[in-house]
């Protein structure tokens, strides 16, 4: 196992998924994560899509028993502004050499994005094994993703991108995926509301996709 990828693969491995959350109001941020983590499901993405993301993460990163990290990680300056923010790891839809280059050099476990074998075995050869699979359905689903894994078996997959409560059970049957990513245990009516007791239940229902 790469050393690059050792921490992303133990996170990924926390859960059989990842809530990918986007945060508008960092107020709400604690009792979210708190609701999350109640109900089973520790490693959190916060994905930098909104102004109050990095807000959230700070605040999500005070939750006993959580392990909070960036999504959407585009440019070494998020990568710094996640670690400061108190992001433990990172998720990108892709991967650059600057990117990674970031990432080693604040030290900050990533979750690269591939897409396809080419992109798979590219980051493979830098030494990451643990990838996320993105994005899944548009790019083929679970089918491909099977099929990817039959030449590359070393490599290990997190695939999020359309993944709901009716197929993720096809992606985490395959030997190549650890966990998944998913939006639907935090649908946005619930957190408006401040429903965490439904989003702690969905979180719950999440946690035992794979008993």
């Amino acid at each position: 196992m790469s050393d690059k990828t050792q921490r992303t693969r133990e996170i990924c491995a926390l859960a059989p998924i990842v809530p990918v959350l986007v945060v508008d109001d960092a107020s709400q941020a604690r009792p979210l994560a708190e609701a999350l983590v109640a109900g089973g499901l520790p490693a959190l993405e916060v994905t930098l899509r909104t102004p109050a993301a990095l807000d959230a993460i700070r605040a999500m990163s005070q939750v006993p028993g959580g392990v909070v990290g960036a999504g959407t990680l585009i440019t070494p300056e998020d990568v710094r502004a996640a670690k400061e923010a108190g992001a433990k790891f990172g998720v990108s839809p892709g991967a650059t050499d600057a990117l990674i280059a970031a990432c080693v050099a604040e030290g900050l476990p990533l979750l690269p994005g591939a897409a396809t074998a080419s992109e798979a075995m590219r980051l493979l050869e830098l030494g990451y094994d643990m990838l996320k699979f993105f994005p899944a359905e548009a790019s083929g689903g679970a089918p491909a993703l099977k099929a990817i894994g039959a030449p590359l078996p070393q490599i290990s997959f997190c695939p999020t991108g359309g993944v709901s409560p009716s197929n993720a059970r096809d992606y985490l049957s395959l030997s190549n995926v650890v966990c998944a990513g998913g939006s639907w245990v935090a649908p946005n009516q619930m957190v408006v509301e401040g429903d965490w007791t439904g989003i702690e239940s969905l979180a719950r229902e999440a946690s035992k996709l794979t008993d």
